[in-house]
């Protein structure tokens, strides 16, 4: 496997981890200022998992790592 595979990967799972953590936060939020800041961090983590989904899923396209 190339070496940036490994690099995505690694950015993939830490985008997962950011996204539980945020969904964590949200799920204990206690007052409309913590719910309104915890929507915003999710909202983020969210769009940070997406996109490294997608380098994931272009790169291993682009270096046939994936089985079509």
């Amino acid at each position: 496997m190339p070496e940036d595979w490994g690099h995505v990967v690694r950015d993939v799972h830490a985008a997962r981890m950011d996204w539980e953590r945020a969904y964590l936060m949200f799920d204990e939020a206690v007052g409309q200022d913590q719910i309104d800041y915890a929507i915003y961090i999710l909202e983020a983590a969210e769009r940070k998992y997406q996109i490294q989904l997608k380098q994931a899923k272009k790169l291993s396209a682009e270096q046939g790592l994936l089985g079509e």
